[in-house]
């Protein structure tokens, strides 16, 4: 490792009891910062409710740490948009913003389109499958921009079970999870932005920056985002802007072999694009299910496309001037 990435860890690593509620409500007061907590969500009925439901009890009521909370749905089609309202969020629905720029498929798209139905001065993700929440998912990685001016791009760290722990047992029962994390963002980040290697969780969909830094960067419409806005974070704010903090850990819904096929090769081509801007030869990638006369080839697309810094958009720009 870097002797700059060790360093870095000893001054942008926390712990989210390092920065207790009241000291954050007393930060953002005497700034009047505001902050948005955006989940994208996709067939998510199951989980959002209650994610929203914490968010809005522990962040919103007993404090008034979040100003924002909104659930940007994709085209669901289960009762996510209806539990998530129920449960006290705002739902936009992303064919409906930006209506002039056909949605394309993906967590990027939602993500980036977020940033024009949203006001606050720090936007805080958090992926809509997790379960067992807790509100420390958000505070721990909105804390660092509240307390401190110079860091602009938060990443929360945790623990990682592959499989739901049982009544009892420990977090780490079944083996760690965030294989596409070990087997391909790792090494990529260690062998071409070694100065990243220091993030734990460096796909995790957890995590805050400022407007004024998210709306500077290109979005990566699909699996690729979480590596490309994090890559391109650094080249834009420095490594001493980024930070991260231990939240404990986080119990979510595992993709499927294939699933993860896909995202590693979209995470390989964002990787890819920031290295050179070449194109790829053949932007598809190929997998194998067992039918009944053998194996069967099945060919999905690669995420190519990406947005725009949001700054680009006239719709954007006029909003917020309004």
């Amino acid at each position: 490792m870097l002797e700059e990435v060790e360093h870095w860890l000893t001054r942008r690593s926390w712990s989210v009891a390092d920065r207790p509620l009241d000291r954050l409500m007393v930060a953002k007061a005497a700034r009047g910062t505001t902050v948005s907590v955006v989940l994208p969500a996709l067939n998510e009925e199951e989980t959002v409710g209650e994610i929203v439901s914490v968010i809005r009890r522990e962040l919103m009521e007993r404090v008034r740490l979040v100003d924002e909370l909104v659930v940007v749905d994709s085209g669901s089609t289960d009762r996510t948009a209806a539990v998530a309202a129920a449960a006290g969020a705002r739902v936009e629905h992303r064919d409906a913003i930006l209506p002039r720029l056909p949605a394309l498929p993906g967590k990027g798209e939602v993500l980036w389109r977020s940033l024009l139905v949203t006001s606050g001065d720090i936007v805080c993700f958090v992926d809509a499958d997790l379960r067992r929440f807790s509100a420390d998912f958000v505070s721990g990685i909105v804390g660092p921009l509240l307390t401190d001016q110079d860091v602009q791009f938060v990443k929360a760290m945790y623990d990682r079970p592959l499989h739901q722990p049982a009544a009892g047992r420990g977090p780490g029962q079944g083996g760690q999870g965030g294989r596409v994390t070990e087997l391909v963002a790792r090494p990529l980040l260690n062998l071409h932005w070694p100065r990243l290697a220091g993030f734990v969780q460096p796909l995790g969909g957890e995590y805050a920056a400022r407007r004024s830094l998210l709306e500077r960067l290109p979005f990566p419409v699909g699996y690729g985002v979480e590596l490309g806005l994090l890559v391109d974070a650094l080249h834009t704010a420095g490594l001493d802007a980024l930070g991260q903090v231990d939240v404990g850990v986080r119990i979510h819904r595992h993709q499927d072999e294939r699933a993860l096929g896909r995202m590693a090769a979209a995470i390989y081509r964002t990787a890819q694009l920031r290295l050179s801007r070449a194109h790829l030869v053949r932007p598809e990638l190929t997998q194998f299910e067992r039918g009944e006369n053998g194996f069967v080839p099945r060919t999905h697309a690669v995420d190519t496309e990406e947005r725009p810094p949001v700054r680009e958009i006239a719709e954007y720009t006029a909003g917020r001037a309004a």
